[in-house]
């Protein structure tokens, strides 16, 4: 091993190597004779679909699963990664998409978690802070070791995750979808500090379904598709559509084809609605707003301001406790989750194996939930299987779920194909209004494609839809105007031929008076 050490005192790792790794599930050949490298001082992608094996890859490299077959070298060297704490006394750290902390402690309470004291069963946390301090001014990751990590933004809580990583010694960082939730002010401070950890000598390997991200910030790119490498090349002169034919095996479309907007009633009326978080304090203040037929109205927002709680109030899961909100002339006051739905509303809800399906229930259960106890699928009190089976095998085909059977366990496929699921059930309704909560997290682009061109055939279609995501290029490409929530509260109400990311994320930040232009109201 290299004696080398970066600024912050770690290790250094001058090349990491992956060779030949191959591992395999029940039916699944996961990595097929899978090799991947990454230097230091520089940033390489893992590009792939769904089920393409980069997260199996990555869990191999940090100690998380075995392979069957490969090995790992740490310069030269071959190193044995049993778990985890293999993976971090080696100089490997992982920032998970979910970060790992827990919300009641304080950010250094959370880096020093896990970690013995210097001083035995008395605790060194002026010594840890002092170091988060000088880790921070290295590069640039503000935070107040005092705060508890509850208060802070997402952005912020990020900034933690890093930070218990380098405390830990990390010379290879790996990132998985590091800027799912990130403003676009938030993106841009971080990748100045990938920036700096590359300089420094740091290694990084970069996961992200956001191709244009992978271009400004990598050095190298490998895409893996079926377990495979396809190909691993340069980022210089590359282009996002070469990048995405390389996923998917064939041509895309990087921008979804709208037709010109039929605007028809308002279908969904919002009005000084307020409700109250889990934690009992306001998550909604004075939300107001219509939503009409034929239009998708796009509700940006960073993660935790209340874009959850609307979500949930609307669809009848969240009690109001002020305004009003009607579909079409119909108030909601007092009606269940299922008086709303019969009133016309599709819920697509934010964790789809939490609230949109039952993990154990078939595939053919689950596209029946709404619906299980009226005609066709019930006759005197009875389910119908022919019916049912027919309806099931309308949908997969109509909606190009893969799945082994109509019998196989929702679990037990991929997050593309729930989500196909979760929409083939919900849309097969003709709904008046859709509350789409987060459509395509965590979705490839092949399946993201797919999703878009759903909800735009909705929107052909007369339906009102409600987009409610933290992916601002989606929010861009689909909507016909844009809402910002901050706090609870709108902060403009913006035409799409309008709204620029830079404009957004000062809006999502809380600002209103804008460089150069008039207050939004």
């Amino acid at each position: 091993m290299t004696t080398d050490l970066l600024p912050s005192g770690t290790r250094r790792i001058d090349r990491m190597e992956m060779r030949g790794i191959t591992k395999r599930f029940p039916g699944v050949l996961a990595n097929n004779h899978v090799d991947f490298d990454v230097l230091s001082g520089e940033v390489h992608a893992l590009l792939g679909e769904n089920g393409a094996g980069k997260s199996t890859l990555m869990k191999i490299l940090y100690g998380l699963y075995q392979p069957d077959e490969g090995e790992i070298l740490l310069n030269g060297e071959t190193a044995a990664i049993h778990s985890p704490a293999d993976a971090i006394r080696l100089g490997i750290g992982m920032i998970h998409q979910h970060f790992m902390l827990v919300p009641t402690l304080t950010v250094t309470e959370n880096v020093a978690l896990g970690l013995k004291s210097s001083r035995g069963v008395r605790t060194d946390l002026d010594k840890v802070e002092a170091r988060i301090n000088e880790l921070a001014d290295l590069y640039g990751l503000r935070v107040d070791p005092d705060a508890l990590v509850w208060q802070l933004s997402v952005g912020q809580q990020q900034r933690v995750e890093i930070l218990k990583a380098l405390y830990r010694g990390a010379a290879l960082l790996i990132l998985d979808e590091p800027t799912a939730v990130l403003t676009p002010q938030e993106v841009d401070e971080f990748f100045l500090t990938l920036e700096q950890m590359k300089k420094d000598g740091h290694a990084l390997i970069f996961i992200s379904h956001k191709l244009h991200e992978v271009v400004q910030l990598c050095n190298r790119v490998t895409v893996l598709r079926d377990g495979q490498v396809i190909g691993t090349r340069s980022t210089d002169g590359v282009t996002k559509h070469q990048l995405a034919e390389m996923m998917v095996g064939r041509p895309m479309a990087m921008q979804p084809s709208k037709s010109p907007m039929n605007l028809g009633d308002v279908r969904l009326s919002l009005n000084n609605v307020e409700a109250m978080s889990d934690r009992e304090v306001p998550a909604l203040r004075g939300v107001s707003f219509d939503l009409r037929g034929g239009e998708i109205v796009g509700l940006a927002g960073v993660s935790g301001n209340g874009q959850r709680e609307l979500a949930e109030v609307v669809a009848g899961l969240r009690p109001l406790t002020g305004g009003t909100i009607s579909i079409g002339d119909r108030p909601l006051a007092g009606a269940s989750p299922r008086a709303i739905m019969d009133m016309g509303l599709s819920y697509i809800p934010e964790e789809r194996m939490r609230d949109g399906m039952i993990r154990d229930f078939t595939v053919s259960e689950n596209l029946i939930l709404r619906e299980f106890d009226k005609q066709p699928f019930a006759r005197a009190g009875f389910l119908d299987p022919a019916a049912i089976k027919r309806n099931s095998t309308e949908l997969v085909s109509k909606y190009n779920v893969k799945t082994p059977t109509l019998e196989t366990p929702v679990k037990n496929l991929s997050g593309g194909n729930i989500q196909k699921l979760v929409l083939a059930r919900e849309l097969s309704r003709k709904p008046k209004v859709i509350i789409a909560a987060q459509p395509t997290r965590g979705l490839d682009i092949g399946a993201t494609e797919y999703v878009h061109a759903r909800l735009l055939e909705q929107r052909d279609l007369g339906t009102a839809t409600l987009l409610i995501s933290e992916d601002l290029d989606e929010i861009l490409a689909l909507s016909d105007r844009i809402l910002v929530i901050f706090h609870g509260q709108i902060m403009g109400d913006v035409p799409r031929a309008e709204a620029t990311p830079e404009k957004l994320g000062l809006m999502m930040a809380g600002e209103t008076h804008l460089p150069d232009e008039a207050p939004v109201s």
